[in-house]
């Protein structure tokens, strides 16, 4: 399988190119709530969970963990391949050294395990998609499964097969079906479910706290699926507000010059594009090219 890329600009286009799904996509500003969504996903799989929480202090390295999240994702989108393979190198390093154990059986297992490894991608991938899709980004059903075809790419950096990964929306729907029985919300999903609601912070930014945070991680965490809002304990929101809200937050943050965006730091975008010409720009209106 080979990356999606286009004949145009020069320079190494990376694992995706301009000519992808993914390239246009990830430029997005909603991808930040996406990747909330992500984390409180994530957390319903006990035994992915208990890879992180026995392994590192979550509540005081959860934003080191997002922003490492965030890192890898620019980097495999918009760095050259050479960087791409180097951060999937460095994932695949870490995974191996660590393992957790069953508190009820004893048993200690790798979190590299293959089927750990497809939960924590198909919950990030799901939410980009979901989250973007639902408040206004111009996705089509086949841009949507083209989109996750691409991801195996990512999938592979981080030790999956990509023919175990699933290349369309049928196969995704088919694998969460499949999965949702071992999913549960024990104390461990609880703390983080707390922690997003309400991350520790100085005193002085408490009021910002209440103000801001909490409202991007309540769409975050309303944007979830019927039966994680049922695992979770609490009622899920009318589908129909989540999305007005979802599409009134896309289009306020996509008010904001993507110039202006881009020079939040690591700057993959305006790295890419100083590396590719500026034909390379990612655009909703490029993916029908």
């Amino acid at each position: 399988m080979t990356a999606t890329r286009t004949g145009g600009p020069p320079g190494d286009p990376g694992l995706f190119g301009p000519g992808s799904v993914t390239w246009q996509a990830h430029g997005d500003p909603m991808m930040w709530i996406a990747g909330i969504r992500a984390l409180y996903l994530q957390a319903l799989h006990p035994r992915a969970l208990r890879g992180v929480t026995q392994n590192s202090d979550f509540r005081r390295e959860a934003w080191g963990r997002l922003m490492r999240t965030a890192a890898f994702v620019g980097t495999t989108t918009y760095g050259t391949t050479e960087a791409a393979e180097r951060a999937g190198a460095r994932v695949r390093t870490i995974h191996r050294m660590l393992g957790a154990t069953d508190p009820e059986t004893g048993e200690r297992y790798a979190v590299d395990e293959p089927a750990l490894l497809l939960w924590v991608h198909c919950a990030e991938i799901g939410s980009y998609l979901h989250v973007l899709r639902r408040s206004g980004f111009p996705l089509t059903d086949a841009h949507a499964d083209r989109y996750l075809a691409e991801h195996r790419h990512s999938a592979r950096l981080v030790g999956l097969d990509p023919d175990a990964v699933p290349a369309n929306r049928a196969e995704l729907a088919a694998y969460f079906d499949r999965v949702r029985p071992s999913l549960a919300a024990g104390e461990e999903a609880h703390e983080v479910d707390d922690f997003l609601r309400r991350p520790p912070t100085h005193p002085l930014l408490v009021p910002a706290r209440e103000l801001l945070w909490r409202r991007v991680a309540r769409l975050a965490y309303d944007a979830l699926p019927p039966y994680a809002h049922e695992l979770y304990g609490r009622p899920a929101p009318a589908p129909a507000a989540v999305t007005r809200r979802l599409r009134v937050t896309g289009t306020a943050l996509r008010s904001i010059p993507p110039r202006l965006r881009w020079q939040l730091p690591p700057k993959h975008i305006l790295r890419a594009v100083a590396r590719l010409g500026p034909a390379a720009r990612p655009a909703p209106y490029k993916l029908g090219r």
